[in-house]
């Protein structure tokens, strides 16, 4: 049996991280050992993790939190019990590991040795509860085989994960990005499996909580760029520069010109549906149905709003000596 364990992060995620918990269990190699990372939880997360056997790490409430430093602390922990791990399955506190995905996936690291990181088709629990979380599950659909990066919930050669240093602790969204950067610059693979890998709980049903979900993806960009985007890789330099363009130049340019064109520059605004649409039919080629593309096109316009928001305040926190943490989205769940 090859040595594995498992990091599982969290923080306020209730009766999710039972069920999450549980999937571990069913899924977990004999021998398996399961540390539960928590970050500040005010809900009972550790003792639930307790109940289910898992070995607690809390972190210190000093120092901000992120999913990048949880993991970090979760893997220190498993490799100082064992240092023979080769494979550390890593995975949210709102997801369920579905079944037999480990053995598939350490499996596929076992023989191919110069991947790095193996992960598979993430769906969403409810995507009939609300468009937001629909919209989480056509974002977990990303294509099969080499990929640039993989999510949060991922099977990690533990050789690797040393070799580049982890995650880095201070980024404070899209931290899996920034590590499969760093490992594909190792000269190593990201692959993403044809199968089954984890349900996930986005517990999105209002309209503030996507809102705030967009900002993190800009300020995750904006960090992402910060670090990486001038490098021959240009990480998120796409990404930022279609966030200023259409939620900034674009609506500056049409309001600001619009004195001295007699309000023709007003016309530039047209640009927003025609984006919506050509969206809206790269969605139909995709095999989305009508309803769903349309959602889609519409919400992912709008994105570039809060995104911007969250891209700004990344720039201009620190300029009003203000300190950048993470932004969430969900409410604390308390246990029953």
């Amino acid at each position: 049996m090859i040595p594995c364990g498992i990091v599982i992060i969290g923080r306020n995620e209730g009766e999710r991280l039972g069920l999450s918990l549980r999937s571990l269990q069913a899924n977990a190699s004999a021998g398996a050992q399961i540390v539960y990372v928590d970050s500040g939880s005010v809900d009972g997360s550790v003792a639930l993790a307790k109940a289910h056997h898992a070995e607690v790490v809390q972190l210190d409430e000093t120092a901000p939190f992120s999913a990048a430093r949880a993991r970090n602390a979760g893997f220190e922990r498993l490799i100082a019990r064992d240092s023979s791990i080769q494979f550390v399955q890593f995975i949210d506190g709102d997801c369920e590991l579905q079944e037999c995905w480990m053995e598939r996936a350490m499996g596929f690291l076992a023989s191919h040795p110069d991947a790095a990181v193996v992960c598979g088709r993430r769906r969403e629990r409810h995507p009939q509860a609300s468009i937001y979380n629909r919209l989480c599950d056509m974002e977990w659909d990303t294509p099969i085989g080499c990929a640039k990066a993989c999510g949060g919930d991922a099977l990690i050669r533990a050789s690797a994960f040393r070799q580049v240093g982890g995650y880095r602790s201070d980024v404070l969204a899209a931290e899996d990005d920034e590590l499969c950067l760093r490992l594909r610059r190792a000269g190593w693979k990201i692959v993403r499996l044809d199968a089954e890998m984890a349900v996930h709980d986005a517990a999105m049903t209002h309209f503030s909580q996507w809102w705030r979900r967009a900002q993190r993806a800009g300020q995750a960009y904006a960090q992402g760029y910060a670090l990486h985007g001038r490098s021959p890789d240009r990480h998120f330099a796409r990404d930022c520069a279609r966030i200023v363009g259409w939620g900034l130049l674009l609506p500056a340019m049409a309001i600001l010109l619009s004195w001295w064109t007699d309000g023709l520059s007003l016309l530039l605004l047209c640009l927003y549906p025609a984006l919506a649409v050509r969206i809206y039919w790269s969605a139909r080629r995709k095999g989305r149905d009508n309803p769903t593309s349309a959602w889609f096109a519409f919400f992912t316009v709008l994105a570039k709003f809060p995104a911007l928001i969250g891209l700004l305040g990344f720039h201009l926190r620190p300029l009003f000596g203000r300190s950048r943490s993470l932004i969430e989205y969900k409410q604390p769940v308390q246990l029953s």
